[in-house]
């Protein structure tokens, strides 16, 4: 494997794609193109968790995909540190919405435009995310044959298009969380929000009309992916209703997806095991099993192009 990061932002060295890129052997599809996941981790766009990260590119490197790693841009600099929410959070408005997204198009088209040197599929190229970097995640794949981020970028629809996404405990829809976050009673979990309000957005009380825009499942149309969503029942700080919703519209668009609720288990899991878990508290066998549920998922869509038989097996059918 082959490991390289490149730069996406000259004005903000944040702003990374990390390509984990499988090597081109004879003794596997050799030579023939591999599909591609661009994965934007999570952190309530203060940052970009490590947990939602390398785990995860590795993961679906064991499939035999090719994976891609987007840190996009946050609140943060570096780091998990969170301001202090006690205050008002400083406005930093070099770093609101539509920035992240245009940085996901901006990777999508990267990715493709190397397909023939890295030996990719760009037909088959998915995005994933988890919670904010899930919510990333939707909003390109419900917007990115619009032309707000088109005409940033190209007219080549196809660069942009991704073919499938994969949603871990996203943030699907604005417009109920603000109703959802104004129903909270003070305290950390309501002071969190509303500063990622205002690190996304730039304010804690945007207009309806904002808020409609930045919700994927008020988006869905019949150019949206075939997607896979899974969330857990207990999640209070991104309730599983947002996984829930685009499900819902995502059936009313006729879009294919797959969607798991899992009964146990709090925000932020990643990969459920010890892998990612920062405490016995985040080890959950059974939500663990959504990556094999994915993969299998997956395969439906991104089978690796293998032959019958190898040519080890082909040479000794002959000798016997």
């Amino acid at each position: 494997m082959k490991i390289n990061v490149y730069n996406l932002d000259s004005e903000n060295p944040q702003v990374t794609l990390t390509a984990y890129l499988l090597d081109n052997s004879a003794e596997t599809i050799n030579g023939k193109p591999r599909p591609g996941i661009i994965i934007c981790p999570g952190g309530g766009y203060f940052s970009c968790s490590d947990r939602e990260a390398e785990p995860i590119a590795l993961k679906f490197a064991s499939l035999g995909y090719h994976a891609f790693i987007l840190r996009y841009t946050t609140y943060n600099d570096n780091g998990l540190e969170l301001p202090d929410l006690s205050k008002p959070l400083p406005l930093k408005s070099e770093r609101l919405f539509p920035k992240q997204v245009f940085e996901l198009a901006q990777s999508m088209i990267f990715v493709k435009k190397h397909a023939t040197q890295w030996h990719l599929d760009p037909k088959k190229v998915a995005v994933c995310g988890f919670s904010a970097g899930g919510h990333n995640a939707a909003l390109y794949m419900t917007n990115w044959n619009h032309d707000w981020i088109k005409d940033q970028f190209t007219d080549d629809y196809e660069l942009l298009r991704p073919a499938a996404c994969i949603l871990g405990y996203a943030l699907t829809d604005y417009v109920m969380l603000q109703q959802q976050v104004n129903e909270l009673p003070t305290g950390m979990d309501k002071s969190f929000m509303l500063a990622s309000f205002v690190a996304f957005l730039g304010k804690e009380n945007p207009n309806k009309e904002l808020l409609t825009k930045v919700s994927p499942a008020l988006n869905v149309d019949s150019d949206t992916p075939p997607t896979f969503l899974w969330a857990t029942a207990e999640d209070s700080l991104v309730s599983a209703q947002h996984s829930l919703r685009l499900a819902q519209s995502l059936k009313q668009a006729n879009v294919p997806f797959e969607l798991h609720i899992f009964e146990k288990g709090s925000h932020g899991l990643s990969l459920a095991d010890q892998t990612t878990a920062s405490a016995k508290s985040q080890i959950k066998p059974d939500v663990a099993a959504w990556f094999n549920l994915c993969a299998i998922w997956l395969q439906k869509r991104f089978s690796l192009p293998l032959p019958e038989l190898s040519d080890f097996e082909k040479l000794y059918s002959k000798e016997n």
